[in-house]
């Protein structure tokens, strides 16, 4: 699995580029997107059965409707939800955020960081350089 980790400051347009990166690495192999949200807290319904079983402590609660299944999780770790990706036959991990993480990055914007392999870079780009990033081990 390879490892796409792009990085930039608030509101330089890195979900803007994953939209657009996801259906090119679609067409080469399936792919799972983590989202590091920082300070932003998620917030689970009130009062739905889904957020009752997570409150209960239930390691992984799972919804499933017609379209998609929906998980929480209880793990928080980065390498938890790598390792589960990776278990799951995922090809292309794409992670936002986690600018700490050593892997090589994608900036967008203005932002200097160490393992820079691309900044700015059209999809095209990172399609043709998937040999200079991380494989997951």
């Amino acid at each position: 699995m390879k490892i796409i980790q792009v990085a930039g400051r608030s509101n330089s347009g890195k979900t803007t580029f994953i939209r657009k990166l996801i259906p090119e690495l679609k067409k080469i192999g399936p792919v799972g997107v983590i989202k590091h949200l920082g300070d932003h807290e998620y917030h689970l319904e009130d009062g739905k059965d889904t957020t009752h079983f997570y409150d209960a402590g239930a390691d992984i609660t799972t919804g499933i409707d017609s379209e998609k299944a929906v998980c929480t999780m209880h793990h928080t770790d980065l390498d938890s939800i790598l390792r589960m990706y990776a278990a799951h036959g995922i090809r292309f991990a794409v992670i936002e955020g986690y600018k700490q993480r050593s892997y090589v990055k994608i900036v967008i914007g203005s932002l200097e960081i160490d393992r820079c392999v691309l900044k700015d870079p059209t999809t095209e780009e990172v399609i043709g350089s998937l040999h200079l990033f991380d494989d997951y081990k």
